[in-house]
């Protein structure tokens, strides 16, 4: 027995709150007698052998506590944990893309209806609509209709894919990326039938640069014209963030993908016996070789 006693006592010793500096903390929390209960009479007195078992549960509850929070942090999984040590590729991409954001919602000054460039908001939305898919697809479909020479159809054929395939791409990048504006507009009618409902990237600088670079590469105009077109497809793109629609970010990337899509079309060009198939097979004139 004494053995055991000296055991127990050198076992609370080595408990840092057993010690006399940090007994407050192992006593439980003593509600101050009422006006009707007095210290001498009146009140609950607790025996010695009461109070040891209270002290003794409170000492076995804070053990288990400290057992379970010395087992707790292991389970818990990587992604709970707070990452204070970011890498500089994060930071960097981060304030790239809050500067982005920032000098898009300053540029977009036809973004409202009343302020100060309200007056400029319809040009400006005139010029945004030039480099629309719509005008460009009917166009061109409508030119291709009334076209005679094989020359200027099989231009026009190849316009006619390449502007299916400027649309079809934006599309789905912009469906995949789901990037809203910098002012967060709801998306037009128009928008809606040239499926460009999201921000990333900017369909009207990408078809812009696809359309200006196929005109410069097949006709030949003067150089003030195309002086003009490399101005209008710039302006297009610059029209988009000054109506709050795109980010700056938006218009680069639309025009290095119509820079691509060129590229695409020149590169896999059809022929004209080709595009005279196509003609046919699109006016149900076509008659297979039997």
């Amino acid at each position: 027995m004494p053995g055991n006693q000296a055991r127990c006592r050198t076992r609370d010793w080595d408990n840092v709150l057993n010690r006399p500096e940090f007994l407050s903390l192992n006593q439980p929390h003593r509600r101050e007698p009422g006006p009707g209960e007095g210290r001498g009479t009146g009140g609950p007195r607790r025996t010695g052998r009461q109070q040891s078992q209270q002290e003794d549960a409170v000492r076995g509850s804070r053990d288990s506590s400290e057992g379970s929070a010395d087992v707790e942090p292991s389970r818990w999984p990587e992604q709970d944990c707070m990452q204070l040590n970011p890498s500089f590729r994060g930071i960097a991409i981060n304030s790239l893309l809050a500067i982005d954001i920032s000098l898009s919602r300053r540029l977009g000054v036809c973004a409202g209806v009343h302020g100060s460039a309200a007056p400029l908001r319809s040009m400006v939305g005139l010029l945004a609509l030039s480099g629309h898919a719509l005008p460009w697809i009917c166009g061109t479909a409508l030119c291709l209709w009334r076209s005679s020479t094989l020359a200027g159809q099989e231009v026009l054929v190849n316009l006619l894919l390449a502007l299916i395939l400027d649309l079809m791409t934006v599309a789905g990048m912009q469906k995949l990326v789901k990037r809203k504006g910098p002012w967060d507009f709801p998306p037009g009618f128009l928008d809606y039938v040239a499926m460009d409902t999201y921000s990333f990237p900017a369909a009207h600088a990408s078809r812009a640069v696809m359309v200006s670079k196929f005109l410069l590469n097949h006709l030949v105009l003067a150089v003030p014209l195309r002086i003009l077109l490399y101005l209008w497809a710039f302006l297009v793109g610059v029209s988009r963030v000054l109506l709050g629609k795109h980010h700056l970010s938006d218009v680069g990337c639309g025009f290095a993908l119509g820079f691509l899509h060129f590229s695409l079309v020149e590169s896999v060009w059809l022929d004209s016996s080709t595009c005279q198939t196509l003609i046919s097979i699109g006016t149900l004139r076509w008659t297979p070789l039997v």
